[in-house]
């Protein structure tokens, strides 16, 4: 092996092989004191430090992290980064927000400059948290996208973006046409989809802002590229489904109007996904496509309270995700503590193991990622985060009362945010790395 290129990690671990929900303890693995080798940017080997580190070189490169948990990098299927600056904006429901301050908000970014500053505060952000994977809105600038793109290439995270397509019911300023959405759209992913690790997403914002004419072209773009993505919303708000079905009275309801142009597949993401009924389930199922559960936003805006396990009993794909700035914070470990105090409202429990699945190995399946990042498997990009037991003093104080590692995970969701966060590896890259907080 050659030492050089090779780093070892020393900490707990956590990584996850399946559902815990489903397969129990069989489905993690966790090492009090566990190595994970990283070698040219991809995972070498895991396992007991022991174990692990008696096969090495001697002068081989050690990293501890003593009182720290190792897990794969957290992955976020759903967030707007033209969106930051309007993050806890007060007052209003999903329509009147977007008309109020998401829509002035997005006009500035026909300017790229300014698209490129707020990109990088973004990302920066992200790392900050943890996250080194995400979905995420553009504008329907296509120059948008290229200064988001160009800022995750510097960083070398995998992202997967796409240009905003609204040609109706959106200020002049911010529509586009069917031709020229279709038109950007193809440029984008020409130049973008599978450059690195950048990947490309059709973006029609919702139903309410595209017509008959641009949705074909969205399918045709999905038609002509079929290993693209696809990310819209969907029953998010009783008003907008409202909406929705005036627009498109011969639709059997919400989730019709995007199967009538075939956008439901493997790689297709709906966010929200609140107010689905059982024929929606039904052809989500079928079709393999996924709801994106972003529990902050839809408190912060009050639209519903999504209840997963109905999900989970209609075998309905899911991940969780944040949706800056309807959600109010780039903080998955604070998502994820706003997805249990939901699944409670629901009568339901969220387990901190099937949390932290769902924002690691979970959120990549349903990206079709997994072959790639989420896990620690041999051979996948070496993505992953490093989070401080001791990051803050009431965590600290509640982690030394913890007997179990299910609730020393439980306190770190519900205690934890972006000081928990030490350190952020990018294909075994330090890209942030924070002092603890003691």
């Amino acid at each position: 092996m050659n030492t050089q290129s090779t780093t070892v990690y020393r900490a707990a671990i956590l990584n996850f092989l399946s559902d815990p929900d489903i397969d129990g303890e069989s489905a993690y693995q966790f090492f009090q004191d566990g190595a994970l080798v990283i070698e040219h940017g991809k995972v070498k080997e895991l396992g007991e430090a022991s174990l692990v580190l008696a096969s090495l070189a001697t002068d081989v490169s050690i990293v501890n992290y003593q009182d720290h948990l190792i897990i794969p990098g957290l992955i976020d299927t759903h967030i707007h980064y033209p969106q930051v600056e309007v993050i806890a904006s007060y007052g209003e429901q999903l329509m009147d927000w977007l008309n109020n301050y998401t829509f002035p908000a997005e006009g500035q970014f026909e300017d790229k400059a300014y698209a490129s500053n707020i990109a990088n505060f973004f990302l920066d952000e992200l790392l900050k948290c943890g996250t080194t994977t995400a979905m995420v809105f553009g504008t329907v600038h296509k120059q948008s996208v290229e200064a988001f793109f160009e800022a995750s290439e510097k960083r070398n995270t995998r992202m997967i973006c796409g240009k905003v397509m609204m040609d109706r019911n959106a200020p002049e300023f911010l529509c586009d046409t069917p031709e020229s959405s279709y038109d950007d759209s193809k440029q984008l992913i020409e130049t973008w989809h599978n450059n690195g690790r950048q990947l490309y997403a059709v973006t029609p914002r919702f139903a309410i802002t595209s017509t008959h004419q641009q949705l074909q072209k969205a399918e045709q773009l999905l038609s002509e590229y079929p290993d693209v993505y696809m990310q819209t919303h969907i029953s998010e708000n009783k008003d907008e489904m409202a909406f929705v079905s005036e627009l498109f009275p011969q639709a059997k309801d919400y989730l019709d109007v995007y199967d009538q142009y075939n956008l439901l597949g493997k790689r297709s993401v709906f966010a929200h996904g609140i107010h689905l009924n059982n024929r929606e389930h039904q052809r989500l199922r079928e079709t393999e496509s996924s709801v994106s559960f972003c529990p902050t936003s839809n408190l912060f805006l009050g639209s519903g309270l999504l209840d997963i396990k109905k999900l989970e009993q209609q075998q309905v794909s899911y991940s969780v995700a944040t949706d800056v700035g309807g959600g109010t914070s780039f903080s998955m470990l604070q998502t994820l503590s706003e997805a249990y105090k939901v699944t409670q409202l629901n009568n339901n429990k969220l387990s901190p193991l099937k949390s932290l699945y769902l924002a690691t190995l979970g959120n990549a399946k349903t990206l079709q990622l997994d072959d790639k990042i989420g896990s620690f498997k041999k051979g996948n990009e070496a993505d992953f985060v490093v989070l401080d037991f001791n990051s803050t003093s009431i965590m600290s104080l509640k982690q030394k009362k913890c007997k179990t590692l299910a609730e020393k995970l439980f306190a770190m969701i519900i205690l934890g945010d972006d000081r928990a966060v030490k350190a952020t590896y990018v294909e075994g890259h330090c890209a942030h790395q924070r002092d603890a907080i003691r």
